[in-house]
C-alpha cells in the first residue's frame, strides 16, 4: 500500500475515534496493521478477553515471525492457562495446553513439560517460580508491564505504536477544501450552494431565465466541517460564511457551523447534554467580539514569550518547574529520575543538582523502604516550588516524602527538612501563609490534605475526598484563608485552617483531574483539567466571599484538540493571560475571550502535552521538550534581558582573564562559570589607587589565613572512630568495595571469587538502622548455607579482572571475575541468572542509569557490550579503546557513558545512539602514557567526572573532556594511589595510597585537607605491609568511608566527634603546597 493510502487509513482511524465508532476503529486498526493501539490491548487484557486480545494482535505479528512475538503470544497463552488452574478448570486448562501451548514445545521442550507438571499440583503457587503469583488481577497487570516491554523492543511495532500528529477532524478539512475548489470551478456560482450529497461532485446550475450571472471573482467557501451528530440523517443547505481574503476572525463563527451544508443536529450523548445543562448558563458576552475589538485591547500579543530564546537539557523527563519569585531567571527543575536542579538562565547553567536519597532512613516508614527495596522502583519528583520569599524550595515526590531545602542565594541548596507526608504518592505540595507564618500543604493518594510548619509538625490533617488529591491551591479572601483541593474523582472541596470539614464543593468539569491557579493579583480563579475521555476544560469561576459552588462557572474557553492522552497543564500571567500545553504546542487565551488568541509550537520538539511555567513578570516561559530537556521562550523584553546578561558576562571574562567550564546542556554551549559580576568603569583612573589598596588588603588577609591555617594529620587511632567487620573472610584480598545505595550495608567481592555483605543490625520501629562505625554489622547469611560466589574454575585469577555492580533498588547484584557473569539476589544470596560466557573475559560491569535490565560490560578485548538482560542479546558494541576496558560510569544528565582503559584513554559515548563522541588521554608531566587501571567516577551534579590512576588525580568537564584539575603524589603523599571515590555529596574526594595513607582532599580544587596515617586505622603489626585496595563512600552518611584491605577485611571509618569533619578546606592556591595543576598548566592529549 502507498504511503497516500496508509494516511487515508490513519485519517479514517482518527475520523471513527472523533465520532465514537470504537468497534470500527479497532477493527480497522486490527486489519490494516498501521496503528497498534496499546491501550486498548491493555485495556482487553485486564478484562481478560484473550479472544479479541489474540484477535487483534494477529494483525500486526503471527506466532513465528520474531522471537519477541513468540515471546509475546506466549505470554499471553501462558497467563490463560494458569487463570484456568487457578478457577480449577481442568478440562479447559489441558485444552490450552494440548491446542495453544504445545506449538511453543519445538522450541523449548523443558519449559513445557513444566508447565504440564503444574497439573498435578492443587495449587499452582505451590511451584517455586509461580510463588509470587499473587491473585488474578495483580498477575495481569505484571504481564502488561513485561508486554509493553516486548512490544516496544519488537522491530515490527517499531513504526506502529504512535499515532501521528494530526490537526483534529483533518478529513473533514479535507473534504470541505475540496468542496471549495469545486465551488470555485462552477461557471455561475451562487452566493448561498446548497450541497445534498457527497456522492457526486458538487456544481451550481445555470440560471433558468433571465440574463446571465457574472462569475464572481471571488467565490463563496463552505465553512469547516463540523462534528456531525449520530444520527444518519442528512439535509439542509449551506450557507454562505466569508469570501477569501476577509476578516481571519470570521472563519468559524461562535454558533456551531453546518455539516458539509447540512443544518446541525443535537447530541444525543448524555453526557454532553449533561454538562451542556451545567454550563450553558455561563456564555461570555464576548461571543461575536471580532478581531478588530482585539486589536483595541490594552495588551499586545507581543507581551506574550512566544520567541525560543534556548533549550537546556535536564537529563531525564522534566516532571515540574517553578521560577524564584524574585529572582526572574532562576528556574527550579524537578525530573523523572528524582533529581531536583537549580538553572541560572542567564549563564545557561546548572547551579545545584540534588539526587534523590532518603536523608534520614532510620525516620522513614516500613511502608516506604519496602518500596524503595523493591524491582524497578523509580521515584520521581511530582512538584517543586519556591516559597513566597524565595528562601526555601519545596519537592515532592511520588512516594511519600518531602524535601524542604534552605536557599541562601547562588548555588548553595542546603537541606532543612525531610518529612515522610503520606502514604503513597505525594501529588501536589505548595507554601502558604497561615497566621502570618509560613507552611507548607501537601496533599497524596492517601486521601489526605495536610499542613506542616517548617519544623515539620503536622498541624493539620483534612480528610474527606474518596479518591487520592491531586491537587491543593490555597487563598486568602479578605481575612479568610481557605484551601481548594481536587481530586481524581473530579470532586472540588474547600478547606479553612480548622478541624470543621470542608466547607463546601461540587464537580469539575470533566470529573477527573484538574488544577487551580489564581490571577497573579488573585481576583480571577481559574481551572484547567481533562476528563478520562481525554476532553480537556479551561474554566474561570466565580468564588462567593472564597467558596465555589455548583453554578459558579463563570466562563468556558474553546479551542482544544478533540483528545488528550493524559493531564493538560496550564499557567497564568499578567493578570490577563492563560497558556495551555496541549496538541504539541503551546495555547494562549485573553482572560476576557473565550477563543485561543494565538499559539506557538516552539519551533518544534515539545511532547504531546508540556509542562509550561511563566516566570513572575511574565517575559520568559519554560516549556518542556520531548527528549529530557525544556525551551525558555521569551519575548522583546526577556530576549533584551539575555543579551544584557550575556554581554556583562562577556566583559567580566575578558577583564578577569578567568578560564571557563562549558555546560553541554546548553545549546548554544554557554560557558559554566560564576554569576557575572557587574563592573564600574573608573572615571580617569581616580579609582586606580583604591583598587590597588584594596587588592593588598586581600592578600594581607590571605597571608595572615595562611599562617594559621594547617594541615589536619591523624595518626592516633582515638581521633577517628573505626568498625571492623566481622566473620571476614581471611583467604583473599578485598579487590571491590560497594556501599547499597541506602547506605545500610557493605558489599565486598574478594580476590577468590567470594562476595560477603554486612548490613547494620535493624531497629525496632523501622527497617533499617543508619550505617554508623560506632555499630558493628552483621554478616547476612542465607539459612540454606549458599554464599554469594562466581564461577573461578579454569580461571587465572591473577590475571582476571573483578566486576562488580549493583542495581539502583539494591536488590540485586551482577559480577564476573573472569568467567561468566552471575546476578544474585541479594536477598536470598541466590543466583537469579547465569549470563553465557562472554569470551573474552569481562573487566567492568555497570548498570544503565534509566534501566536495570540495560548494562555495560567493559571486555578484555578493548570493546564495551551493551547488554539486554531481558532479550539475553548484545544490542551495540563499542569500539574505539586500544587496550582492556578498566572503568566505566553513566551521566543521566549529560546522556553520556564515559569508559576509561588500560592505556590511560578517557572516551565518552552517547547513550541515545552509542556513538563516541570524543576521547582524551590522561596528561603525565614526563610526556608518556600512563599504564595500568584508569577508573572514573561522576560527582553527584553528573558533569564533573573524577579521573583517578596511580599516578594522579584528576577533575574533568565531561562535557567535552576537558581537564579542569589535576592533583600528582609528593609532599606527605608520594605514594601511588591505589583507589579514590567521591563523598556522598561529592564535597571531598577520599583517596588510598600504596603506603598506607589516606588522603581528605576538597573536591573542587584537589586540595588536601586531611592526611589520615596508617597507623589511625590499622595494627602496628602491620602497618608496613598492609594498604587499602579499594575505598568506597557512604551515599547517605556524610564524612563516612569504608576501605577493603588485602588481608580481606573491611573497616569503616569516620571522624571520632559525631558531626564533626575531616579538616577544613586551604584558603590560599598555593600550588606547591597543594600539588593541584589547573586547566591552564595541563595539556591535554585528544584521543
Amino acid at each position: 500500500m502507498s504511503n497516500l493510502s496508509k494516511e487515508l487509513v490513519l485519517l479514517m482511524l482518527q475520523f471513527l475515534d472523533e465520532e465514537k465508532f470504537s468497534e470500527s476503529l479497532h477493527k480497522l486498526e486490527q486489519e490494516s496493521g498501521f496503528f497498534f493501539n496499546m491501550n486498548y490491548f491493555e485495556e482487553k487484557i485486564q478484562a481478560g478477553e484473550w479472544e479479541e486480545v489474540e484477535k487483534y494482535l494477529s494483525g500486526f505479528t503471527k506466532f513465528d515471525d520474531n522471537r519477541y512475538s513468540m515471546k509475546i503470544l506466549f505470554e499471553i497463552t501462558k497467563q490463560k492457562y494458569l487463570e484456568a488452574l487457578d478457577r480449577q478448570d481442568k478440562v479447559e486448562a489441558i485444552e490450552i495446553l494440548v491446542s495453544d501451548l504445545k506449538k511453543f514445545s519445538a522450541y523449548n521442550a523443558e519449559v513445557y513439560k513444566e508447565i504440564t507438571q503444574l497439573l498435578t499440583l492443587q495449587n499452582f503457587r505451590e511451584n517455586a517460580q509461580l510463588s509470587q503469583y499473587g491473585d488474578t488481577r495483580t498477575a495481569r497487570s505484571r504481564m502488561v508491564v513485561e508486554l509493553k516491554r516486548l512490544v516496544q523492543a519488537n522491530p515490527l511495532f517499531r513504526d506502529k505504536l504512535g499515532f501521528p500528529t494530526i490537526r483534529s477532524s483533518r478529513l473533514r478539512t479535507l473534504i470541505n477544501q475540496s468542496l471549495n475548489w469545486q465551488h470555485q470551478q462552477c461557471k455561475h456560482p451562487i452566493l448561498s450552494p446548497e450541497i445534498k450529497t457527497l456522492f457526486t461532485d458538487h456544481f451550481c446550475p445555470p440560471p433558468l431565465n433571465g440574463p446571465l450571472t457574472l462569475a464572481l471573482v471571488n467565490p463563496p467557501s463552505f465553512p469547516l466541517l463540523a462534528r456531525p451528530a449520530p444520527s444518519p440523517s442528512v439535509g439542509g443547505a449551506f450557507t454562505l460564511i466569508r469570501a477569501p481574503g476577509q476578516d481571519a476572525s470570521l472563519k468559524r463563527p461562535r454558533t456551531t457551523p453546518a455539516i458539509l451544508g447540512v443544518a446541525d443536529h443535537p447530541s444525543t450523548g448524555t453526557e454532553n447534554e449533561n454538562l451542556e445543562k451545567q454550563l450553558g448558563h455561563v456564555r461570555s458576552n464576548s461571543e461575536g467580539m471580532s478581531q478588530t475589538s482585539r486589536l483595541q485591547a490594552s495588551w499586545s500579543v507581543d507581551a506574550l514569550p512566544r520567541t525560543v530564546a534556548f533549550t537546556l537539557r535536564q537529563g531525564s523527563t522534566v516532571t515540574s518547574m517553578d521560577f524564584h519569585p524574585s529572582h526572574h531567571i532562576l528556574l527550579l527543575v524537578g525530573s523523572s529520575s528524582g533529581e531536583i536542579s537549580l538553572w541560572e538562565l542567564g549563564l545557561r547553567q546548572r547551579l545545584a543538582s540534588k539526587p534523590f536519597n532518603i536523608w534520614d532512613v532510620a525516620a522513614c516508614s516500613l511502608e516506604l523502604l519496602a518500596t524503595v527495596a523493591k524491582e524497578d522502583t523509580t521515584i520521581s519528583v511530582s512538584r517543586v516550588a519556591w516559597s513566597p520569599d524565595g528562601k526555601f524550595v519545596g519537592v515532592a515526590f511520588t512516594k511519600n516524602l518531602i524535601h524542604l531545602y534552605a536557599y541562601l542565594g547562588s548555588n548553595d541548596l542546603s537541606q532543612h527538612l525531610e518529612i515522610d507526608a503520606h502514604v503513597g504518592g505525594v501529588n501536589d505540595l505548595v507554601f502558604d501563609h497561615r497566621n502570618k507564618e509560613l507552611c507548607v500543604v501537601t496533599c497524596g493518594d492517601d486521601k489526605l490534605i495536610k499542613v506542616w510548619d517548617l519544623a515539620g509538625r503536622n498541624l493539620y490533617n483534612f480528610d474527606g475526598h474518596e479518591a487520592p488529591v491531586y491537587s491543593v491551591c490555597p487563598h486568602h479572601n479578605k481575612e479568610i484563608q481557605f484551601i481548594f483541593s481536587t481530586s481524581t474523582d473530579g470532586k472540588i472541596k474547600t478547606w479553612m485552617y480548622d478541624n470543621g470539614g470542608p466547607r463546601a464543593g461540587c464537580n469539575a468539569p470533566g470529573n477527573w483531574c484538574t488544577t487551580f491557579l489564581f490571577s497573579a493579583d488573585g481576583s480571577r480563579m481559574f481551572s484547567c483539567g481533562t476528563s478520562k475521555e481525554g476532553d480537556s476544560f479551561l474554566v474561570e469561576w466565580s468564588e462567593n466571599e472564597g467558596l465555589i459552588n455548583e453554578g459558579a462557572i463563570k466562563r468556558i474557553y474553546s479551542g482544544f484538540s478533540t483528545k488528550s492522552e493524559g493531564v493538560v497543564h496550564f499557567d497564568t500571567t499578567r493578570n490577563h493571560f492563560l497558556a495551555v500545553g496541549e496538541d504539541s504546542q503551546i495555547k494562549f487565551w485573553d482572560m476576557n475571550i473565550d477563543d485561543v488568541l494565538t499559539s506557538t509550537d516552539a519551533e518544534g520538539g515539545l511532547p504531546s502535552l508540556p509542562l509550561l511555567r511563566f516566570n513572575r513578570e511574565g517575559n520568559l516561559l519554560a516549556v518542556t521538550t520531548a527528549d529530557d530537556g525544556f525551551k525558555i521562550l521569551a519575548n522583546a523584553v526577556g530576549l533584551k534581558m539575555f543579551k544584557v546578561n550575556e554581554s556583562t558576562e562577556s566583559a567580566t571574562i575578558k577583564a578577569s582573564g578567568s578560564s571557563s567550564v562549558a555546560n553541554v546542556s546548553a545549546v548554544n554551549d554557554k560557558s559554566k562559570r560564576g554569576s557575572p559580576v557587574k563592573t564600574t568603569p573608573s572615571q580617569n583612573g581616580a579609582d586606580n589607587s583604591s583598587r590597588s589598596s584594596k587588592k593588598l588588603r586581600i592578600m594581607e588577609e590571605v597571608i595572615v589565613k595562611s599562617k594559621t591555617w594547617q594541615l589536619t594529620e591523624i595518626q592516633d587511632p582515638a581521633k577517628c572512630r573505626i568498625s571492623i567487620m566481622p566473620e571476614r573472610d581471611t583467604s583473599g584480598k578485598v579487590v571491590r568495595l560497594l556501599y547499597t545505595s541506602l547506605g545500610t550495608a557493605i558489599l565486598a567481592l574478594g580476590s577468590n571469587g567470594i562476595q560477603q555483605l554486612w548490613r547494620w543490625p535493624r531497629g525496632k520501629n523501622v527497617r533499617f538502622s543508619k550505617a554508623s562505625a560506632s555499630v558493628v554489622p552483621q554478616l547476612v547469611k542465607a539459612d540454606s548455607g549458599v554464599v554469594m560466589v562466581n564461577d573461578v574454575s579454569g580461571v587465572n585469577l591473577e590475571e582476571a579482572f573483578p566486576c562488580i555492580a549493583l542495581s539502583k533498588n539494591d536488590s540485586y547484584v551482577m559480577s564476573a571475575y573472569g568467567g561468566k557473569i552471575k546476578l544474585f539476589n541479594i536477598v536470598t544470596l541466590d543466583v537469579m541468572t547465569t549470563f553465557v560466557e562472554l569470551p573474552p573475559a569481562p573487566t567492568f560491569i555497570a548498570f544503565h542509569p534509566r534501566d536495570n535490565n540495560i548494562i555495560a560490560i567493559g571486555m578484555g578485548d578493548c570493546t564495551i557490550r551493551i547488554f539486554f538482560c531481558r532479550f539475553g542479546e548484545v544490542r551495540a558494541i563499542l569500539k574505539y579503546h586500544r587496550k582492556r576496558i578498566t572503568s566505566l560510569a553513566f551521566s543521566s544528565f549529560l546522556g553520556v557513558l564515559v569508559s576509561a582503559d588500560a592505556n590511560g584513554q578517557v572516551c565518552m559515548w552517547s547513550i541515545d545512539t552509542w556513538v563516541k563522541r570524543k576521547s582524551v588521554y590522561l596528561f603525565l608531566a614526563s610526556g608518556k602514557a600512563p599504564v595500568g587501571a584508569t577508573q572514573v567516577q561522576f560527582h553527584c551534579n553528573q558533569i564533573h567526572i573524577l579521573v583517578f590512576h596511580e599516578t594522579q588525580l584528576a577533575i574533568y568537564d565531561a562535557s567535552k573532556l576537558d581537564l579542569l584539575q589535576q592533583w600528582l603524589p609528593q609532599g606527605v603523599l608520594p605514594a601511588p594511589i591505589s583507589h579514590a571515590a567521591y563523598s556522598c555529596d561529592s564535597r571531598l574526594i577520599y583517596a588510598a595510597f600504596c603506603d598506607g595513607n589516606i588522603g581528605v582532599f576538597d573536591a573542587n580544587t584537589l586540595r588536601l585537607r586531611c592526611r589520615i596515617a596508617p597507623s589511625a586505622y590499622l595494627a602496628e603489626a602491620v602497618t608496613n605491609d598492609l594498604y587499602p585496595l579499594v575505598i568506597a563512600a557512604n551515599p547517605q552518611v556524610q564524612n563516612q568511608f569504608a576501605v577493603g584491605l588485602a588481608d580481606g577485611s573491611v573497616k569503616v571509618i569516620e571522624p571520632a566527634e559525631a558531626g564533626g569533619g575531616w579538616g577544613s578546606a586551604s584558603p590560599i592556591d598555593d600550588e606547591a603546597s597543594s600539588s593541584t595543576i589547573n586547566n591552564h598548566s595541563a595539556e591535554q592529549v585528544r584521543g
